[in-house]
């Protein structure tokens, strides 16, 4: 992970070029949005709050990269960032998610990757912990004696007892304790808290039902306990303990900082809640999401079981295809919440060809490690390649455009019988060239029928 101060602008673009083929305003305007939440960071003084982020609009079709390059954006910045769909969400009144879940769920991904980060941080202590518990489960210490017994033989048999723990623990890194079977108690350290799901919005309220219930039910508040295998035991035991040495209260805290300063919602289809012309009925509703979405953007406290999240320097980027309807169409004031608006261009056939070669996790390169699982050698020739690409983009031109995950129905269709017939032994090296692909797939993008259902 890289350290947010070494992510300048031009960093940022080249560690998306890694992923992500062409689209470049996207990446630089993605870029100096980052940068500056660092900026603002580093600014003493009241004007530190006075700063608010530019969030931004990706405008384009389908399968061009919007989301990827805001969830790589994410990791580059080690960031809380969910991804949500605007036309799942509902006018308050209506039926279905109000906009606020957007910031309950940030919140609640936030506090899960803090939680995971600071367990990481204690693994060693816990392991140690969790060492010394088993050992006195498979070796219980002696009571102590009483007054009357001599010191002497006291001590001698403390360090036999001793003696006999270290030889435990040496068979225990050793393995020779893998197939044994012990009694695990089951504590209550982290029990999971009950959610409910509902239009009522009762995640908002701080409570722990979970607790709520051992108290009425004093049963279930009994330790109970099951037999595991040593090593599944010290599993169990090393978690316990690492969750135990968390301090929940600093897990939200941080989580909470993260949130308001660091955390990046990203808005998909936008356009869908846009209204291009006037109507009653369910455009009505769009315009209320609408309404509702301007103070969660502009800046408002939004109640979560965590407590109140300020939501004034969240990044929000939105993006959406924008066919039917435009920016312009968003009622004024969310248009001004949103100031830079950037196009993404449609894939080209030189785009594809980069794509499928070029990124670290290039499609060609996932199916050579696919079929490398198969003990069969994959390769793709560079006239292969370029027909990959020239297919794909004949199969956008003459269907919908799908964007880059064309790419993926075109080398499913083109790799579907290799895929069926491994693993064989007439299969062990595979080379996909020109004459292969033309082959494969010409009938297939000719033929209307065929392409429409296969592609």
């Amino acid at each position: 992970m890289l350290n947010i101060e070494s992510l300048t602008p031009k960093k940022i673009v080249e560690e998306l070029d890694k992923y992500i083929i062409g689209q470049d305003n996207a990446k630089r305007a993605v870029a100096i949005a980052l940068r500056n939440r660092w900026r603002r960071q580093q600014i003493i003084g009241e004007i530190q709050k006075e700063i608010i982020p530019n969030n931004i609009i990706l405008i384009g079709p389908t399968g061009v990269g919007k989301t990827e390059i805001a969830r790589r954006l994410s990791r580059l910045a080690n960031a809380p960032f969910i991804k949500v769909e605007a036309s799942k969400f509902t006018e308050v009144g209506y039926v279905g998610r109000d906009v606020e879940s957007m910031v309950r769920e940030l919140m609640n991904v936030a506090v899960n990757q803090v939680r995971n980060q600071m367990m990481g941080e204690v693994s060693n202590q816990a392991e140690t912990n969790a060492i010394e518990k088993l050992l006195d489960m498979m070796l219980p210490s002696k009571p102590d004696r009483d007054n009357s017994y001599e010191l002497e033989a006291e001590l001698t048999q403390k360090q036999r007892y001793q003696r006999s723990r270290d030889k435990m623990k040496q068979m225990l890194f050793e393995g020779k304790l893998d197939d044994r079977e012990i009694e695990v108690k089951n504590g209550n350290d982290h029990q999971p808290n009950i959610e409910i799901l509902s239009n009522m919005n009762l995640e908002m309220l701080d409570v722990n039902l979970g607790e709520m219930f051992s108290n009425i039910m004093p049963g279930k508040h009994k330790e109970r306990s099951r037999r595991m295998k040593v090593p599944d035991a010290l599993k169990y035991l090393k978690e316990s303990e690492a969750h135990r040495l968390v301090d929940k209260d600093k897990v939200v805290e941080k989580a909470r900082f993260l949130v308001e300063n660091n955390g990046i919602i990203f808005i998909d289809e936008l356009d869908k809640i846009a209204t291009a012309e006037k109507h009653s009925g369910i455009d009505v509703s769009r315009s209320g999401v609408q309404r509702d979405l301007l103070p969660i953007v502009e800046g408002s406290n939004v109640p979560t079981k965590y407590g109140m999240v300020d939501t004034a320097h969240i990044l929000f980027i939105a993006a959406g295809a924008f066919h039917s309807a435009k920016p312009s169409d968003l009622i004024p004031e969310l248009q001004g919440r949103f100031p830079i608006r950037v196009e993404l261009n449609s894939l080209t056939k030189a785009d594809f060809q980069k794509i499928l070669t070029e990124p670290e996790n290039a499609l060609t390169k996932q199916y050579i490690a696919l079929f490398k699982a198969e003990n069969t050698k994959l390769a793709f020739s560079e006239d292969a390649v370029s027909e990959i690409a020239h297919y794909a983009s004949q199969a956008n031109e003459k269907m919908e455009d799908i964007g880059a995950r064309r790419l993926h129905t075109i080398l499913n269709a083109l790799l579907d019988t290799y895929m069926f017939e491994m693993p064989s032994k007439k299969l062990k090296s595979i080379i996909i060239d020109e004459s292969e692909v033309s082959s494969r797939l010409k009938p297939l993008i000719e033929s209307e029928d065929l392409s429409k259902f296969i592609l």
